[in-house]
């Protein structure tokens, strides 16, 4: 029969035992030091991450059209791009940067790849005059603001730098029914609410 292994000796010094390290665990906890919280406050929402030519003018635009407020940013040494930044609109948080393709990287912003595969949703108390404003400070209206079947008036812009938004204010419930209804009608080419 092997020997059992002794059990380590508390050290007279330090009065610690010496144990293995532990294997990682993915029910393993992260130590945080100090007042630190793991998702800092304002990051408690799924954060879209957008890549733009020119972020600098990006957030410009986004102050113009949808009243953001610039939470930081972070030049590059050189002061000509954007690593890092944060704006809020409305209660929503983003980041966004320049893309910086002389690192190895391909081209990701959505004018380079020809357009988004992305539409960002935000509801308005007033979808018409978020989609007027945004229009007047440089935006192309996809879709003018309508009253859609689901009981949202909703537009659709694109931003001058490829991402797409989308804007609605809720003006009505409808029933799971009526709206497989009116969806029936309008895929049939017929007049809908």
């Amino acid at each position: 029969m092997p020997k059992a292994k002794p059990r380590a000796k508390k050290s007279a010094r330090t009065k610690t035992k010496t144990r293995k390290a532990a294997k990682p665990s993915s029910k393993a906890k992260v130590k945080i030091k100090g007042r630190v919280t793991a998702i800092p406050k304002g990051h408690e929402r799924v954060t879209p991450h957008l890549i733009v030519d020119d972020a600098s003018g990006a957030i410009a635009f986004y102050k113009r059209a949808f009243d953001a407020k610039e939470i930081n940013r972070a030049p590059s040494p050189d002061g000509s791009k954007l690593m890092h930044a944060e704006i809020q609109i409305g209660q929503s948080r983003f980041f966004l940067a320049d893309e910086f393709p002389e690192f190895g990287g391909t081209p990701r912003n959505p004018k380079a790849l020809g357009g988004s595969t992305v539409t960002i949703h935000q509801y308005v108390k007033n979808v018409d005059k978020v989609v007027e404003q945004a229009a007047r400070a440089g935006a192309t209206v996809k879709m003018p603001p309508m009253d859609a079947f689901w009981g949202d008036r909703y537009a659709v812009i694109s931003d001058p730098y490829g991402h797409d938004w989308s804007f609605a204010t809720h003006i009505k419930n409808v029933k799971p029914e009526e709206m497989a209804r009116a969806a029936e009608e309008m895929f049939g080419g017929k007049k809908t609410i």
